[in-house]
């Protein structure tokens, strides 16, 4: 369509200088630097900052929309829904993102649709929306945000046994901002887990995509490309008849599809070949496909509050109580402290941190986030949280090539607060000191942390084993003797702090902390403190801790002659 009906010369030229201008200036910024990036999808805390920035661009568009209102009917009606739902998201821009529908959402819009939004404006003259947008898109999140942020809700699904379509209609415990999934929301889902070779994941979200699609919602997929993928993943899970099915489906569909008519004829021969088989080479199969980490299902039934190991008779031992540590400071206003554990010994202090103390560590840290660090085990060095690879396999035909992919080990950002930077973190240290009757000056500085869209902390030790002898080489200040961890957010639903060993879980409460010793007084490592930090599954997990060293506690916490006395 022309929209430009005006044969005015002047205005023609003056119209081919602003295309100029636009070119210029899309092509400036086409080049630069995206070194703005850091992994948003890691931190719902600077996540926060991209609902502001798509505020922002909503705005620049319906300024657009009101010059170009007779023009641009397709972007208007685009925009009329963003502005729906990013007022929405400004009223509590970390609560809205605590759900991970929103935050997927989010990303895909970001890294997706407002690529869309600028190619169609681009066929017009728009100076100031598109360069705005072209700034702007510097700083969007890429394929890695919203693939992480597609893979936490798969992470999510699987660890609080969430079926398809609760999720699709966001309807999570805990939710107040309710945002349903679309059939591209689902069809997309399922292509991130078919790249991982995770096929049963791509079962579950391309079946949703085909449910959502059947019951009439309008959709840009087509029927005949969400049964290809199906098809093929079934068959990768050894269900063969329900993949020659869907096949014959999709034939229905498209007759001269090529490769659905070679893999008709494939799945056929290997149904014949699955009658001829034996019951025991299939019992052999089955066997081969069991989880061989059970860890993996102890943390799951951990964090949705299965499995717990505490007998009444162990529970009626543990108690609650006033506590100063003869702390002349707090012998006036002692602190409310609570047994959560028996093996180890796991305590939480009530009311121990303010929500004006939580708010500035927050303010001093969010702009310093950084992508999660865990130690080396073999140097001892700390360093970014690392992914464990796998390599997909394929013997037939399928949608698409095969790639190497990535497992995430820890989904956070953290910063580190030194009690130099504010009298806070000074107050902070000084508070742990005395509840704990720990040496600070040898302890590692403050860490805090802000868990991302299913932000979790696999099952590890914080503290270095034998097999580790430069474990905090570095620090020289020996092992990490405790830990001390404070809980700065409620959390909706999930992100429990689970001991895996021992069958613990302590859930998230603000203005709470609780502490640990990970070695016994004779210095040996206390293997019962295994522990992980459940999948956040609605809202918005912060927290700090402060990791306690041996070096200082040599009066403090005397040793044992016992390896393992308490």
């Amino acid at each position: 369509m022309n929209f430009y009906t005006n044969s005015d010369p002047v205005l023609v030229r003056l119209r081919m200088q602003v295309c100029s201008v636009c070119c210029i200036l899309l092509v400036i910024f086409q080049f630069q630097p995206s070194s703005a990036h850091n992994d948003f999808y890691t931190s719902i805390g600077q996540m926060t900052d991209l609902v502001y920035t798509e505020k922002d661009l909503v705005s620049s568009l319906k300024d657009y929309i009101q010059a170009e209102e007779s023009k641009l009917e397709q972007v208007k009606r685009w925009v009329e829904m963003l502005d729906s739902l990013t007022s929405t998201a400004m009223q509590d821009p970390e609560g809205f993102l605590g759900h991970p529908v929103n935050a997927f959402k989010l990303m895909k819009r970001l890294n997706t649709e407002w690529g869309n939004v600028e190619s169609l404006v681009l066929k017009d003259t728009s100076n100031e929306f598109i360069s705005n947008l072209t700034v702007q898109r510097q700083y969007f999140p890429r394929d890695e945000d919203q693939i992480g942020a597609a893979k936490a809700l798969l992470r999510l699904q699987d660890t609080y046994k969430l079926d398809s379509n609760t999720i699709s209609t966001g309807d999570l415990p805990g939710v107040r901002y309710k945002n349903p999934m679309t059939v591209e929301d689902c069809f997309e889902l399922g292509k991130v887990a078919y790249t991982e070779s995770d096929y049963y994941h791509t079962q579950l979200w391309m079946s949703q995509a085909l449910r959502q699609l059947e019951d009439g919602e309008e959709s840009s997929i087509n029927k005949a490309t969400i049964l290809d993928y199906l098809s093929y993943s079934l068959y990768q899970q050894g269900q063969v008849q329900r993949a020659l099915d869907y096949t014959k489906q999709l034939l229905q569909l498209e007759p001269d599809h090529q490769r659905a008519k070679g893999n008709v004829n494939y799945f056929e021969q290997q149904l014949e070949k699955q009658r001829t088989e034996s019951a025991a080479q299939e019992g052999t199969k089955q066997e081969e496909e069991m989880d061989p980490v059970p860890e993996r299902n102890k943390y799951e039934q951990l964090c949705r509050g299965e499995g717990i190991k505490m007998t009444p008779r162990r529970w009626s031992r543990l108690f609650c109580r006033y506590h100063h540590n003869n702390n002349p400071f707090f012998l006036l206003g002692p602190m409310k402290q609570e047994d959560e554990w028996d093996r180890p010994y796991i305590v939480r202090y009530h009311n121990i941190i303010s929500h004006d103390e939580i708010e500035k560590v927050k303010e001093l840290a969010k702009p310093r986030l950084r992508r999660a660090t865990i130690s080396n085990p073999i140097t001892g060095i700390l360093e970014t949280a690392h992914y464990r690879i796998s390599k997909r396999r394929a013997t037939v035909h399928d949608p698409q090539t095969g790639q190497l992919t990535t497992a995430q080990y820890r989904v956070s950002k953290s910063a580190w607060l030194t009690e130099y930077e504010h009298p806070v973190v000074k107050t902070l240290n000084e508070r742990i000191e005395a509840m704990t009757g720990l040496e600070m000056d040898t302890a590692e500085e403050l860490q805090v942390a802000n868990y991302g869209v299913g932000g979790q902390y696999e099952p590890h030790f914080d503290f270095g084993r034998k097999d580790e002898p430069d474990a905090f080489k570095e620090l020289g200040t020996g092992n990490r003797i405790a830990t001390w961890l404070f809980y700065m957010s409620d959390v909706a639903a999930g992100g429990a702090t689970v001991f895996t060993d021992v069958g613990a879980a302590v859930w998230p409460k603000k203005g709470t902390a609780v502490f640990w010793y990970n070695l016994f007084p004779s210095g040996e490592g206390d293997y019962s403190t295994r522990h992980a930090a459940c999948p956040v599954l609605v809202g918005n997990k912060w927290v700090s801790n402060k990791w306690i060293h041996e070096r200082g506690q040599e009066f403090r916490r005397p040793c044992t002659l016992g390896e393992v006395d308490r």
